[in-house]
Order: structure tokens, then sequence, then C-alpha cells
């Protein structure tokens, strides 16, 4: 996966769409947001009414004087109270906005991340085995779970905050010049200082927070190798050993953290200095016009309260466009991700396939992992409905291989692969897995009972057919055994049971799904002689009208098959039986029986 850029705009345009279904609780939380504008400029009127007019002599403000009795402004005991009332009242809104405000924030954000994650997910399972190899987990895991809530961050935490703060700085600049021109002149002085100190920051911060995340994502890679490998790690005693690794690999990133950490400490000091300068300015200035009669001691203190509530939106627009830096990276380490375009799609009018009759063909297929290592080269084969294919050779041969091309799990890189008479591309994807039943050398299972995974290829499936499943393959008398029966929970990868009840219930599962075409990749490789004859007595009846693809390297496995091939480097150097083969030296032709 190639790494890509994005700007900003297109981060935010993109992130605004995957959004949409939330734009009423951002409106909400948008309106809410400048509800805590008047909020907050009224919240220093209290004090100047007790020292203007409950100290001093000063009538109350105009605004208030046209609302409020006669009688509650008859003596400063009254006014006094009145002021206390206005606090109590004014913080008593403040935190009810606060408290809708954190509702919504929550319903909106939790929400676009859930979102945000499920396309994620949907995605990912889109891309090809391909992807996923190269990849590895771990980076796709990180990226679903970590950089996802970065949707949150973005639209609900740093845009809005970012918008309803300059609606405030606009305000509070408003109601500080109504009060001394000259103070608000002095306040704004350090506007310009503050946004030059932002943009730097952000310019030269983008690329490390990316690094960061990298490093993180590295060290989630180590744990997920290490448990899905546990046996492997502890058989080989290397547990200290991929501790060493994980500690290495986490402090790369603890080191890089805290160089962001101290970046970022950095230009907070540098942003509260400079704010503090402008504060003391005007606090000089201030009451050298407080000494001249231009302004109360009231209205000075009004104006120290707005500065305060001036210099911090001026610092939350500074923090944000900084902090913002790292959501930008996570949502474009997710677009990365989306904007990949899965390589196994359906062609542009695909054809449905309902119950295919099971004939299979190979037309000079070529196919290569990585282009340096062909793994197949000009391959051709043909097999009739129900035929029982086996295919023997050595490691790397290209067993495996032919199973997941006619699958279309990946697709040649020359050549064709026919189901029926027609190209596989030619078939609706989901259609074409609907044709086969797959049984693996390690079979799949997941956290889940016996029943959910025996009827994992039918989810709708009743009890008696899961049933009479696990009977076809033998599995029922060990399930029955068990204290919950069908409802045993197998455990992460069924690692409650042995690898022959595993591969029962696997089995059980194909002749659930009963598919025309049956894969079976080694299927008793790693059982034991005994279970290994359980296992193809159920075979034999789930091979039974199907065409079977079987892949083994004991041959006494493929002695049901009647037709075999035997690779060698990606060729085929011997064919029997019912199987067409073009390109091999006289003498090895199809028709020759098994020996």
């Amino acid at each position: 996966m190639t790494e890509k850029t994005y700007s900003d705009i297109e981060i935010f345009r993109r992130l605004a769409l995957q959004a949409r279904p939330y734009w009423r609780h951002i409106a909400g939380i948008f309106a809410l947001g400048l509800v805590a504008t008047p909020l907050l400029l009224l919240s220093p009127l209290p004090l100047k009414i007790a020292v203007d007019s409950v100290v001093g002599s000063e009538p109350i403000p105009g605004f208030l004087d046209a609302v409020v009795p006669g009688w509650m402004t008859s003596s400063g005991v009254r006014i006094l109270l009145l002021a206390a009332g206005l606090q109590v009242l004014i913080v008593l809104l403040n935190q009810l906005q606060n408290l809708a405000s954190d509702i919504l924030r929550a319903t909106a954000g939790e929400g676009m991340t859930r979102d945000f994650r499920a396309r994620m997910f949907r995605h990912l399972q889109r891309l090809s085995l391909m992807f996923h190899d190269t990849k590895g987990t771990a980076e796709s895991i990180y990226r679903v779970q970590h950089d996802t809530p970065s949707i949150r961050e973005i639209m609900v935490s740093s845009i809005i905050t970012l918008v309803t703060s300059a609606v405030t700085l606009v305000a509070t600049i408003y109601v500080i010049t109504r009060i001394d021109w000259q103070l608000a002149v002095v306040a704004l002085v350090v506007s310009p200082i503050l946004f030059i100190l932002a943009w730097t920051y952000n310019r030269r911060m983008r690329g490390r927070y990316r690094e960061a995340r990298r490093l993180q994502s590295s060290a989630l890679q180590v744990v997920q190798e290490v448990l899905t490998s546990f046996r492997v790690v502890k058989a080989f005693g290397r547990e200290e050993a991929e501790q060493e690794k994980f500690v290495e690999r986490s402090e790369l990133g603890v080191r890089e953290r805290i160089k962001l950490s101290f970046a970022e400490g950095a230009f907070g000091l540098f942003i509260n200095l400079t704010t503090a300068v402008g504060t003391a300015v005007v606090l000089f200035i201030g009451f050298r016009n407080v000494q001249a009669g231009v302004l109360t001691l009231g209205e000075l203190l009004m104006v120290i309260a707005y500065l305060a509530q001036l210099y911090s939106p001026l610092r939350n627009i500074s923090r944000q466009a900084a902090t913002l830096q790292t959501s930008i990276v996570s949502a474009e380490r997710v677009f990365e991700i989306l904007d990949e375009v899965p390589d196994i799609v359906d062609g542009p009018n695909p054809r449905r396939l309902k119950r295919a009759s099971g004939e299979v063909e190979f037309r000079d297929v070529s196919f290569a992992y990585d282009q340096s290592m062909p793994v197949l080269s000009r391959m051709s084969f043909r097999i009739e409905p129900g035929t029982r294919l086996g295919i023997a050779g050595v490691t790397g041969a290209g067993k495996t291989t032919i199973a997941s091309l006619v699958t279309r799990f990946y697709d040649p890189d020359d050549g064709a692969i026919l189901l029926d008479g027609a190209d596989l591309h030619e078939y609706r994807l989901t259609d074409l897995r609907n044709q086969f039943a797959i049984v693996l050398q390690e079979p799949v299972l997941f956290s889940a009972s016996i029943s959910d995974n025996i009827a994992y290829a039918r989810p709708n499936a009743g009890v008696d057919e899961i049933v009479a499943a696990a009977r076809a393959a033998n599995a029922h008398d060990f399930i029955e055994g068990l204290a919950m029966g069908y409802d045993t929970a197998v455990g992460e990868r069924g690692m409650k049971l042995s690898g022959g009840e595993r591969q029962r219930i696997a089995l059980a599962r194909a002749f659930l799904k009963d598919a025309p075409v049956l894969i079976l990749d080694e299927p008793t490789s790693s059982v034991d002689i005994g279970t290994e004859s359980v296992i193809m007595d159920s075979m034999e009846r789930l091979m039974s009208g199907r065409t079977t693809i079987m892949i083994a390297h004991r041959l006494s496995t493929l002695e049901a098959c009647d037709a075999r091939l035997e690779l060698d480097r990606g060729e085929i150097v011997n064919a029997w039986g019912n199987v067409e083969v073009r390109g091999l030296e006289a003498g090895l032709s199809a028709t020759h029986q098994p020996a």
C-alpha cells in the first residue's frame, strides 16, 4: 500500500460527508456553543455590579435597569442580592448548556466513530488476500481501532471549538471596544503572534505525528503476532526475546511521543507567555485610565475578565489548530485504506449463478505472489462435473494456490479459469463463492458455540439440519458427549477442541453448505491414523456427487480420487485418470489410470 497525502480541505470534505447522518447533532452542538458566548459575556457582570453599584455609587447597567423592579435597586443590600442571584443564574444556565452539549457530543461522536469503524471494517473485508498478506493484520487493526476516532475529534471537538471560539472572540472584542477601545487594540496586538506560532507549529509537526502513529502500530504488530502464535513462542522459549522486541519498538514510540509532548509543551508555553504579556500591558494601561477617571474600577475588572475570555478562545484556536494535526494524520491513515481499490471485484455485468454443475478448467494459467518468484506457469487442465481430482506435490509446488485461484481469492496473472465453461470473472462474486465448500488443513473455527460454527455457512439453518450435518461428519457422538452439547463454546480459534474434533466440525460445516464444488486442502495431515480413517469416511460421503479438488502430501489420502495431478515448481509433471491435461509429454496422458 503506497502512502498517500491529502490536503486538509479534502480531509474535512470527506469527513463532513461521512458525518452527514449526524448533521442535526452537530448543528445542535454548534447552537449550544453559540449560546455559551452571551453567558460568558454576562459572567463578569455580577462582579461589576457589586464593585460599582454596592461598594461604589454607580447605577446598575441600563439594560438591567429596564427589566429589574425598582425596589430591588433601592438599597445596597438588595443590589448585592441581585448580583448574587445573577451569579447563580448565570452559572446554572452555563452548566445546563454544558450538560446538553456533552450529551450531544457523546451521541454524535460515538455514533460517527462507530459508523466510520464499520465502513473501514467493511472495506477491509472487500480487499483481497494479496493486500492483507502484504500489510499484515496488526496495521489494519490499529487503524480500525485507533485512527477512526479522528472523525469525532475533528468534526465534534476541533471544528466546532474553532468556530465557537471565533464567535466568542469577535463578541468579546466588540464588548471590550465598547468599554475602552484603547484596551481592545492593546489586547489584539498579541493575536497575529499567536496565529504565526500556530501556523509554524502545524507546518512542522504533521510528519512527526505520522511517524508516531507508525511506531505505535509497529509495537502492536509484535503483540498480535505473539498472541496468534503463542504455542510456537512457548515451544521455542522465545518469550523474553519477544518481550525485548516489544519493549524496543514501544521505546521508539515512547521517545517520539516524548518529543511531541515537549514540542506541544513548548508551544503552549509560548502561547501562554504571549497572552500573559498582553494581559500585563492591559492591566498597566487600565489602571492608569482608572486613575485618570476614564474607567471605573468595575469596568476595569470587567475588561480583565473579558480579557481572560478573549485570550481563552485565542488559545483554544491556536491549540486546536495544533492538536488537530494528530487527528488529521489519523484521518489520512483511514482514507489510505478506504482508497485502496479491491482487485477482486465483480465485472461490469456479472452473471447470476444459482448452482454450478462443477466443470472446472484452467487455461494457460500463470500466477505469482511476487513477480520475481512465479508459482504457477501456463497450467492447463479440465475436469468434468463430479470428478474427484487429487493434487500432489512437494511443498511450494503450487497446490494450495490452485484452490485459492479457483475460488477467486486471487486472480491469475495470465490465462483464464472457467467454471461450467464460463470465466470466473463473468460470475457475481458472491454467487461464485457460494459454489464452493472448503475444508482447510488447519480448520478455522470462531469463538462461538459448536452449533454456530457448523451453521456459519447457513446461519438460518435449523437444529435438525445442523445435527444431520454433524452426523454425516461423524461429529455428533463426540458433541453429544460434551457437557453443553451443541452449545459448547469452542474458544478462540476452536482451541478447546482437539485437532480431529475441529476438523470434523469443519466437515459438518461443509456438509451443511451443500455446495457443488468441494475443496479439501490437506484435511488429514495434522491428525493421527485413527482419526484420519474417521475423517476419510466422512469425506467419502461429502464427496459423493460433487466435484472435488483434494490436496494432500500423502498419496494414501488421494486413493478415493478418480483423477490425479502431480505438480513440481508450478507445472504439471504427471496426470492420471479422468482429467484432461495439455502440455504433457507422450506417455503421461490423462487417460492412464493410477497405479
